[in-house]
């Protein structure tokens, strides 16, 4: 497993391997994020709300727990975070 720091120590994840898929489970504080992805990436929200402005799309769409989007391979999307907010992240 591997600890990761993101944006000043605001975003935190640990990557691990699950029965099928590449994956990584953390917490994001309040804030608003960029991220780009290498390979195809779907983010599940654990608890708390992401609200997530998709490649390619002008508005921002609220993503609650047990909710999930998907970003392709190479592409960047923009993250507001209002409240502390767990995900898990699978890669393709």
């Amino acid at each position: 497993m591997n600890v990761n720091e993101y944006f000043d120590g605001k975003v935190k994840s640990i990557a691990f391997q699950t029965s099928t898929l590449p994956a990584t489970v953390g917490v994001m504080d309040i804030g608003q994020y960029e991220f780009s992805t290498s390979k195809k990436e779907v983010m599940t929200v654990v608890s708390g709300q992401l609200n997530v402005q998709l490649p390619g799309g002008s508005e921002f769409k609220a993503f609650n727990a047990g909710d999930h989007f998907t970003v392709a391979a190479n592409e960047s999307f923009q993250l507001k975070v209002n409240v502390q907010t767990a995900y898990l992240c699978t890669y393709e």
